[in-house]
């Protein structure tokens, strides 16, 4: 198996970052797309533009939120999760950035080796932070 890249790495760790932030003190999040209660631990950091399509936004926090792993999954794809989530979306952050997310998704985000490091040490400190918040 491949090591993992630094991008890889960095989107791993922010969407193990995003399901901590969402977690209560007993670790329990709810899925934005079906409302379903998880552990963060059996949750996924579901991408609303998927990080695959659009560098741009694959690393922004406010892209990547709490989803169970069937909305993220086969939901995401061939259910009605993808309508629930861009709701999720307009009501959280409003439609102008809603739209704004989708008329920039193409553009090219170009990062490098060092940007990923710094943003890894970055998740890395928060990621301890709220491993201490919710023991």
């Amino acid at each position: 198996m491949p090591a993992e890249t630094p991008r890889a790495k960095a989107i791993r760790l922010l969407q193990q970052l995003v399901r901590m932030k969402a977690a209560d003190n007993h670790g329990m999040v709810t899925c934005v797309s079906c409302g379903k209660s998880v552990h963060y631990k059996d949750a996924d950091g579901g991408h609303w533009l998927p990080k695959g399509a659009s560098s741009r936004w694959a690393l922004e926090e406010c892209n990547i939120h709490v989803q169970c792993k069937g909305c993220n999954g086969f939901g995401m794809k061939y259910g009605a999760a993808s309508h629930q989530y861009t709701v999720h979306m307009i009501e959280m952050y409003g439609k102008d950035h809603v739209d704004h997310m989708l008329a920039t998704k193409n553009q090219v985000h170009k990062l490098y080796k060092a940007d990923y490091e710094d943003m890894i040490a970055d998740f890395r400190e928060q990621i301890k932070q709220q491993k201490e918040r919710l023991q």
